[in-house]
C-alpha cells in the first residue's frame, strides 16, 4: 500500500495548491502545431510532457481521460502510463477518468488494473489514485472497485448526476418516490457507512456536474462526508460562481476538473513560450474562480 492514501492526497494538496484540478485531454485538432514537430516523440507523448511541465507546482491533481490515450493506440497508452507515474511521482493526485463499469469479475480486473500496486498484484502501467466509475449496472459492480479502494488507499469518483445535457433524462428520473441521481447518491454513502470515522472524508466520491448547481446543492445533502468531481467549467459553460453549492464542510469536500478550458486554442500557430504563459494564466483565473474566497474578494486578509 502507498505511504500516502488518496484521502491524505486531497487534504494535503488542496491546501497547498487550491481545488482545481488540470485535465489533460490530448486532442491534436485543439492544441499548437509545433507538438508535431517533435520526430523523434509522437505528439502525444509531447504534449502530455509539455503540459505536465507547465503545471507542476501550479496544482494538486491531474485527471486524465482515457479515451483520448486510447484513441491513439500504443503511443496513446505509453504516454498515458508515462504520465501518471510521472505526476504521482511528483507528488500530484492523479485521476484516471475511464467511467469503467462491469458485472463483477470484469469489475473486479478493472479494479486490479488501475487501483492495485504493483507490489499487491497490480501491473503498475496504469496504477491511477483515484477512478471514476459507472454505477448503472447496479451495486455489486460497485463493489469490487470500492474494495480494492479501501485496501489499498485508494479513490473513487462514482457518476452521480453528470454535465452533459442529455444527463436528465435517465438521471432526474423518478424510481419509484426517488430521483435516480438520489438513489445513487445513498449508495455512495453506504460506502462509507461502516468506517468508524463521522468526520473524515470518504474516498468513495460523487461526479456531480457545475452545470448543475440546484440539484448539486440538494445532492450534497446526501453526501455530507464526499469528495465531489464537479466538472463543467470552461468548454462545458459552467459558471464558476455557483460551484459554491455543492461545497460541504470538510477539507478537499470539492475538486473541479477544467480541461479543454486550459489547454485548447484556436490559433494553432503559437509559440511553445506563448502557449506556456497561455496554460499558466488560465490556471490562474481558473484557480481565483474556484477558491471559496478568490485573491480579489476583500474578504481576503
Amino acid at each position: 500500500m502507498s505511504s500516502i492514501s488518496w484521502i491524505e492526497i486531497v487534504e494535503r494538496n488542496t491546501i497547498k495548491y487550491g481545488e482545481l484540478v488540470a485535465g489533460i485531454d490530448p486532442s491534436l485538432s485543439d492544441i499548437p502545431s509545433f507538438f508535431e514537430q517533435n520526430d523523434s516523440t509522437p505528439w502525444i507523448g509531447h504534449f502530455v510532457d509539455f503540459v505536465l511541465d507547465t503545471i507542476e507546482g501550479q496544482v494538486g491533481f491531474v485527471k486524465f481521460q482515457s479515451a483520448y490515450y486510447e484513441a491513439c493506440g500504443l503511443a496513446g497508452l505509453t504516454a498515458l502510463s508515462s504520465s501518471m507515474k510521472r505526476a504521482r511521482a511528483a507528488g500530484i493526485g492523479v485521476i484516471l477518468d475511464a467511467k469503467r463499469g462491469d458485472i463483477g469479475a470484469t469489475a473486479s480486473a478493472y479494479a486490479r488494473a488501475y487501483l492495485t500496486p504493483a507490489s499487491e498484484g497490480g501491473s503498475g502501467d496504469f496504477e491511477a489514485d483515484c477512478l471514476t466509475v459507472n454505477p448503472l449496472m447496479g451495486p455489486d459492480t460497485l463493489e469490487p472497485f470500492a474494495e480494492t479502494a479501501t485496501r489499498y488507499g485508494k479513490g473513487l469518483f462514482v457518476l452521480c448526476r453528470t454535465s452533459n445535457p442529455g444527463a436528465g433524462w435517465l438521471q432526474d428520473r423518478m424510481a419509484g418516490n426517488r430521483l435516480i441521481s438520489d438513489r445513487v447518491a445513498d449508495l455512495i454513502g453506504g460506502f462509507a457507512s461502516g468506517d468508524g470515522d463521522g468526520e473524515k472524508l470518504n474516498p468513495i466520491g460523487a461526479v456531480i456536474g457545475a452545470t448543475v448547481p440546484q440539484e448539486g446543492r440538494r445532492l450534497r445533502t446526501l453526501l455530507p462526508r464526499s469528495i465531489i468531481l464537479a466538472p463543467g467549467l470552461g468548454a462545458q459553460g459552467g459558471d464558476a460562481r455557483s460551484i459554491h453549492a455543492l461545497r460541504g464542510t470538510r477539507q478537499g469536500d470539492l475538486l473541479v476538473p477544467v480541461s479543454r478550458g486550459l489547454t485548447r486554442v484556436n490559433d494553432r500557430g503559437i509559440s511553445a513560450g506563448t502557449y506556456r504563459r497561455l496554460i499558466l494564466d488560465r490556471i490562474a483565473e481558473f484557480k481565483n474562480a474556484v477558491a471559496y474566497w478568490p485573491a480579489s474578494s476583500a474578504a481576503v486578509s
